[in-house]
Formats: C-alpha cells, sequence, structure tokens
C-alpha cells in the first residue's frame, strides 16, 4: 500500500491558493526549475507570487509565466533581475509529449500549485487541470463554509 506523501510545510515557498478554486485538478507532476542565482536567494526570503503564473509548452519545452520573484536589495551587482522572467521547467521527454497532447484537448490547461524544496533543489508542483464553472465555484464556497460551521461547532461543544 503506496501512501502518497506531502511535502512537508517547512519546505513550502509559495502555494497558488486560487489554484484549487478555479480548477479541477487531474494529475499533478513534480517538475525542477532554472534558475539565477538571484532568484534562489529570493526565495529563500519567500519574495514569490505565485497566483497569476501559468504553464506553456513551447517547441518541447515547458516554461512558467507570470511567476513572479522579487529581487532582493542585495541581490547582485552584476546582473539586473528580471522579476517576471519566463523560467523553463524540467520534465522527462515523454511526460512532456504527454501532456502536450493533453494541453491540446479542449478545456485542459497546465497550473503551478506550488514551490518547494526538495534535496537542496527548488522544485514546482504543476497540475493538469480543467476549469471549474461559475456553478462548480459557488459549491466550493459552499463547501468550505459548511465545513467552517461544523469546526465551530464542534470546538464550541468541547468547551
Amino acid at each position: 500500500m503506496a501512501t502518497k506523501k506531502k511535502a512537508d510545510p517547512s519546505t513550502r515557498i509559495a502555494d497558488n491558493k486560487k489554484a484549487a478554486y478555479n480548477y479541477f485538478f487531474e494529475e499533478r507532476f513534480e517538475a525542477g526549475m532554472v534558475l539565477e542565482g538571484w532568484e534562489v536567494k529570493s526565495l529563500r526570503e519567500g519574495k514569490v507570487q505565485l497566483t497569476d503564473g501559468y504553464v506553456m509548452i513551447r517547441d518541447g519545452e515547458m516554461f512558467i509565466v507570470g511567476c513572479q520573484i522579487n529581487p532582493l536589495r542585495s541581490a547582485s551587482t552584476h546582473t539586473t533581475p528580471d522579476s517576471i522572467r519566463t523560467k523553463k521547467l524540467l520534465l522527462h521527454k515523454e511526460q512532456i509529449r504527454r501532456l502536450t497532447g493533453k494541453v491540446e484537448q479542449k478545456g485542459y490547461t497546465l497550473v503551478p500549485l506550488n514551490l518547494h524544496w526538495k534535496a537542496g533543489k527548488v522544485k514546482c508542483e504543476i497540475a493538469l487541470a480543467k476549469g471549474k464553472a461559475e456553478h462548480d465555484k459557488r459549491d466550493t464556497i459552499k463547501d468550505r463554509e459548511g465545513k467552517r460551521e461544523v469546526e465551530r461547532a464542534m470546538k464550541s461543544r468541547n468547551r
């Protein structure tokens, strides 16, 4: 019996909380990222915004677009940091081919879910996702509020 291991919260860098609200996740993948030195330093400080990011496939390679990594003031003197630079994602060629076929189908897209550390390297968890309709988003909100009310009732009952 294999259990799916979640990334340890201490190794998490950033989460895309809007993704779960806007999409249904079909499959998840972990991809490496090609980063510059100042970007790694900024990630250690947590200066990243993932909510507007999306993944695109171009010429058999995957890129994350719109992931904003804000440079530190003391980042570097010999390079000019670009906070919205397109970053390359590293996956196996067979996985990229399969994802390309899925993305070309109607309604599928690739969404970055989180950035985390794994063995000293920055990894990006991406998901093959299908967009939610407006009524699905309302259901998500209703479920979340229902769970919150149940937790409040249980908490007050235990006092």
